[in-house]
């Protein structure tokens, strides 16, 4: 098939295109490598990505509606999956406009190209933040999630509530996923793991917030793509509402809209994974423990039963198994 995903150059959208090329697909990667960390990094995935035919990178911001419209014109894509985003929670409160620009201004312009391009599925990234902090656990995607901590899980709500009312008003299929903590090779170096493993590495102290106590529901990045690739497949429809006991699905009314969590389940304690961490690398931490910051909650903690009865997938990778798996690139590329 062929695929439009933006975000190619980050972390997610790389290890989801390559998986699709890896199948034999066509992807039109668009990208705007921007300057929020390393762009070297940026560039090293999309010249692995280049190395496939059936590989083409546009360059661009998402907030220019006629680059994207241009790329995503080019590609005559049978799904579009929609990754680019401003990242990171606490560089939200440094630079909000960037994630009003990004995640909203420039998810809009998606969701036009969708309404007048009309693939089979569209997908749209969220995130575990919208559930703000949720006393009940674990979190369910029926769950209110209406009470954002930080900007960055604002802007993702609002993409959720924006692309509803698209695929309502234009009959565009659409699934929006909610991941949890990803971490994994090529990840970002502003991820609590890149930052973990080069600093013990390299003999300097690391900034543990919430004295190590916050748990946070960790899944490995091959374990979200597997789970976006499954939900391709499964494109809303009242045809496959999930009718089973004890879970809610979120398939709509109104519109062809679904919202579904990818998350494995499992949440882990800071200080675990930082001890995970440490055995991997042979190497104790310079702890600096400090208290919790501003827009953090106390625990992520996903509920997988829709996306399990939906696609028959639970992310299980072991977080022992994904950290050394990180400390193995880590060290191969650094």
């Amino acid at each position: 098939m062929r695929y439009f995903v933006t975000g190619t150059a980050g972390f997610i959208g790389f290890n989801l295109a390559k998986r699709l090329l890896e199948e034999g697909h066509s992807v039109v990667g668009f990208d705007g490598m921007t300057d929020y960390y390393d762009v070297a990094l940026k560039q090293k995935r999309h010249a692995i990505l280049e190395r496939f035919d059936r590989f083409r990178a546009v360059i661009g911001l998402l907030e220019d509606k006629h680059a994207l419209d241009a790329a995503a014109d080019s590609a005559e894509p049978d799904v579009v999956v929609h990754l680019a985003a401003q990242a990171g929670v606490r560089y939200s409160l440094e630079n909000p406009r960037s994630y009003i620009d990004s995640n909203v201004v420039g998810s809009f312009n998606v969701l036009e190209l969708a309404a007048r391009l009309k693939p089979r599925h569209l997908l749209l990234a969220s995130t575990s933040s919208v559930y703000g902090a949720n006393g009940k656990i674990p979190f369910a995607e029926s769950d209110k999630a209406d009470e954002p901590m930080t900007i960055y899980a604002a802007t993702k709500k609002a993409t959720e509530v924006m692309a509803h009312s698209y695929a309502h008003l234009y009959r565009v299929p659409t699934t929006a996923f909610r991941f949890f903590t990803v971490y994994g090779p090529w990840g970002r170096p502003d991820m609590a793991l890149f930052k973990f493993v080069d600093g013990i590495r390299n003999d300097r102290p690391i900034d543990i917030y919430g004295d190590g106590r916050m748990s946070r529901d960790f899944i490995y990045v091959d374990d979200l793509v597997e789970g976006i690739v499954r939900l391709i497949a499964v494109v809303p429809d009242e045809a496959n509402r999930v009718d089973a006991e004890g879970v809610a699905d979120t398939l709509s009314r109104q519109a062809p809209f679904r919202v579904v969590n990818i998350g494995g389940g499992h949440p882990v304690e800071l200080i675990r994974f930082v001890e995970t961490i440490e055995a991997c690398l042979g190497k104790k931490a310079i702890r600096r423990m400090l208290p919790m910051q501003q827009g953090d909650v106390p625990r992520t903690f996903a509920a997988p039963d829709l996306l399990v009865a939906l696609t028959g997938f639970r992310p299980d990778t072991d977080i022992a198994v994904g950290v050394r798996r990180f400390v193995e690139w880590y060290q191969e590329h650094y």
